[in-house]
């Protein structure tokens, strides 16, 4: 395989093309924003119309949700190629949605990311692979190419199943690190120091590692969006809820996220989970 099309071009499928087109893959990409479309070409790839990103052998999916991957299947041609979704979807339509693309002759494998952009463009991500043994199996070049691990874990859905979950974990760590920030400022501590000090303790955590510095300088250029962790945790409450569970953390991180977003804070990185804690008053 030496050509790959990717559709969505924003801060996943740039860090993509990134990767794929550093281990020599010929890349042929398609975004509905002209501006995020261009950044193809700096990467050395090609910007091309949809039926033409469709003639790859290997397709991968870089867009916002579900509906957009079900808009994306439903408007493609029929084709040969392997789908690759990297985007978080509800696990509850993947099955329906291999379904479609199968009658087109697209196999679609999901392959959901755990990591930010960043960590992507380095290939430091998991990909949480499933659908297809054999075409998954196929995809081991390439899965290599761009993260550090790749895990099949068992039929369409079990990926996004898992990232959810990893979600989970992930947010309120995020959640936990930035009220003990805001707490430890509170207390008159520096914001750095506490960060160093948390990283030397038995409280350390990689988020710690990934977001800490975000958090201390107040810098929220976007590696993954706080509308991106909404939209994931929403899929979270709704999955609980639909197998009888309740998350009640969950639900207080959601809270959060509605308040960042009620300040037109949804397209800072998700670290700025910070602000809304931040603005949290005693009862």
């Amino acid at each position: 395989m030496t050509r790959i099309g990717i559709f969505g071009l924003g801060l996943i499928g740039s860090a993509l093309a990134e990767r794929l087109g550093a281990a020599g893959y010929a890349l042929c990409g398609h975004d509905p924003d002209p501006e995020k479309a261009a950044g193809l070409d700096a990467l050395g790839g090609q910007v091309c119309a949809a039926p033409q990103v469709w003639q790859a052998e290997t397709v991968f999916s870089c867009v916002f949700d579900t509906e957009q991957l079900a808009e994306l299947i439903e408007g493609a041609p029929d084709s040969r190629a392997t789908l690759v979704s990297l985007s978080t979807c509800d696990p509850e339509r993947m099955e329906a949605l291999a379904e479609r693309a199968a009658t087109k002759g697209i196999t679609l494998i999901e392959a959901p990311i755990s990591g930010t952009s960043r960590a992507l463009a380095k290939g430091d991500v998991l990909l949480l692979v499933a659908g297809d043994a054999a075409a998954a199996w196929r995809l081991a070049p390439v899965f290599e190419a761009i993260s550090r691990q790749h895990l099949h874990v068992g039929p369409i859905g079990n990926g996004n199943r898992a990232k959810l979950a990893i979600n989970l974990v992930l947010g309120l760590n995020r959640a936990a690190l930035a009220e003990g920030m805001v707490f430890a400022e509170a207390l008159g501590l520096a914001s750095e120091d506490f960060l160093e000090m948390a990283r030397a303790s038995a409280a350390h955590s990689a988020v710690m590692d990934s977001k800490g510095q975000l958090m201390a300088l107040r810098d929220f250029a976007p590696q993954g969006r706080i509308r991106q962790s909404a939209k994931d945790f929403r899929l979270i409450r709704d999955g609980a809820a639909a197998a009888g569970q309740g998350l009640p953390f969950a639900e207080t991180y959601l809270s959060m996220m509605r308040d960042a977003l009620e300040h037109d804070e949804g397209e800072l990185d998700n670290a700025a989970i910070l602000l809304p804690i931040a603005r949290a008053k005693p009862d």
